[in-house]
């Protein structure tokens, strides 16, 4: 097929609902990225939580935001993509607002009632309920608005766009800290999607559905959730899964504190967090055609591995400029494997079950993310405030990419997942 072909299939392949929804997207993620970047510290230093504390609040953050993904599919299957993505931002902006005005004055009387623990749990919490309306809602806006010949490249464009929010969200949220205020960060992260929620309103069109049947009632809806709950290969692959986020996730959780704690105190983590979103970003198109003829799976085994070597060069090198190297590895096993990881659990999933089968693609980063907060706190903890050798916290966290990466692997010898079922 000639360039001029295949750049007339890419005009004419997608809806306007799917670019609407895929910038939205990528000011969502800004917000996100952005919050993110900057709340391990900000609970480490500014709410005055130790290390392990601080770790697994964040880690309950990324967990809720994730896990509740998997129901905000289903959800936005009964609500209508449209309705689902409104409510998202408008839940979104209040939330964050009240994230960054935990330390307010008007807020001194809920701090004084209850202990702060229990009210930074409750206040996590909230974001979480819009980001699991929003990701489903968008990749299945990206599947419904889509021809099928661009399909894949539309989860391309989908991930590029998200890393494009990831990379400015820690470079907006780095600006926001040194100009104004750690807390300001959430504030500005709120006006961002809440102008999203306009945006919505006014331009996004209801996608068209693949068949003329209504919207599944809410027995059917419990019948396609239970469906993918007792697949038993599809669930196996997604714990397994799991291994990778566990990992992937220090460099948010733990990755800051460490930096900042044991090698240099002045060092700007949040601008540090967009090293991986800029690799991601300049490299995706190299990445994907140098991986196009490669089986899904076998994408996603090998992008794991890659990845999941990264933290051994912060282990032999513990240095800023490690670090940045770090983050520069994992964003090229990042790349290699989530955008084919996207693209082959979209295709397993039956007609009108697009939002229920992509609520569930974020289980792993859910269960990764609940999991990278307790095991990276306690094992940061134990090996540098206990024992003095935090580089081995970094060896600890590749033993565990790596025996990620052999399950995958034993995964797909032994258990065999159909590549022509995701074809």
């Amino acid at each position: 097929m000639s360039f001029s072909q295949r750049f007339e299939d890419v005009r004419t392949g997608f809806e306007r609902p799917f670019w609407v929804a895929n910038i939205s997207e990528l000011f969502e993620r800004l917000s996100y990225y952005a919050a993110f970047a900057s709340l391990a510290r900000y609970l480490h230093e500014a709410l005055s939580f130790p290390t392990e504390r601080a770790a697994d609040l964040a880690g309950l953050f990324g967990g809720l935001v994730w896990f509740l993904a998997i129901f905000g599919g289903a959800i936005a299957d009964r609500l209508g993509f449209r309705r689902a993505l409104s409510l998202a931002y408008l839940i979104l902006s209040g939330s964050y607002f009240l994230l960054g005005s935990i330390g307010a004055p008007w807020l001194a009387p809920v701090r004084n009632a209850v202990p702060l623990v229990v009210l930074v749990t409750v206040v996590l919490m909230l974001p979480a309920l819009g980001v699991a309306l929003v990701k489903p809602c968008v990749v299945g806006t990206t599947a419904r608005s889509s021809h099928a010949n661009v399909r894949s490249i539309g989860y391309s464009i989908y991930y590029t766009l998200v890393n494009i929010g990831g990379f400015c969200g820690p470079l907006m949220a780095s600006w926001v800290h040194k100009h104004l205020s750690v807390e300001n960060v959430f504030r500005v992260a709120a006006l961002s999607v809440f102008a999203m929620f306009f945006g919505v309103l006014l331009f996004f069109k209801e996608p068209r559905k693949e068949t003329s049947n209504q919207a599944a009632s809410a027995a059917e809806t419990l019948r396609n959730f239970w469906k993918v709950l007792t697949n038993p290969k599809f669930m196996l692959f997604l714990l397994i899964f799991s291994g990778f986020w566990i990992v992937y996730w220090q460099e948010f959780i733990t990755l800051p504190i460490y930096v900042h704690d044991y090698i240099d105190g002045k060092a700007d983590t949040e601008r540090m967090l967009a090293t991986g979103p800029a690799i991601v970003i300049a490299l995706t198109v190299v990445i994907s055609v140098l991986t196009q003829k490669m089986a899904a799976f076998r994408a996603v085994i090998l992008g794991t591995f890659i990845a999941m070597i990264a933290f051994a060069i912060l282990a032999i090198h513990p240095t800023v400029a490690a670090a940045y190297t770090t983050l520069v590895v994992i964003a090229l096993g990042e790349l290699t494997q989530q955008p084919r990881y996207y693209d082959y659990i979209s295709r397993l999933a039956p007609s009108g079950q697009q939002g229920t089968y992509m609520g569930f693609a974020f289980f792993p980063l859910g269960i990764g993310a609940f999991l990278a907060g307790r095991i990276g706190g306690a094992l940061l903890h134990y090996f540098g405030e206990v024992h003095h050798q935090p580089q081995l916290f970094w060896w600890a966290l590749t033993a565990i990419g790596l025996f990620t990466t052999l399950l995958l692997w034993l995964y797909d010898r032994i258990v065999k997942p159909s590549e022509a079922s995701a074809s």
